[in-house]
């Protein structure tokens, strides 16, 4: 069941949102429970499923890059905010890290 409310159409499937294997065991582990994108992948109480368990979306967020912490960081599944950044910049050659770039903050937990 979908539960959106005043949020932009949707921009990819839900099942984009966490992809890649290191991000996946990280969420699976417990490590991450955010995930930051361009674009929505998914609304508040959408599920999702990862190696047959389920997750929930429990919030969406529109944010900056600059607004970022330390703890953002690590809910994103890295120890702090300067890994993330490199690690960003290396998967998306010549992106320059703009802190007034918007993103959509999808925040999850495991489902009941």
């Amino acid at each position: 069941m979908t539960t959106q409310t005043n949020y932009p159409e949707k921009t990819c499937e839900i099942t984009r949102l966490v992809t890649h294997p290191r991000l996946v065991e990280a969420v699976l582990a417990g490590k991450k429970t955010e995930q930051r994108r361009d674009g929505i992948y998914a609304y508040p109480g959408e599920k999702f499923e990862l190696e047959g368990v389920e997750f929930t979306v429990t919030g969406l967020e529109r944010k900056t890059l600059g607004d970022m912490t330390d703890a953002d960081a690590q809910a994103e599944g890295y120890p702090n905010i300067a890994m993330y950044k490199d690690l960003i910049l290396r998967m998306h050659q010549g992106m320059e890290w703009d802190e007034s770039h918007k993103v959509w903050v999808h925040t999850f937990s495991k489902s009941a």
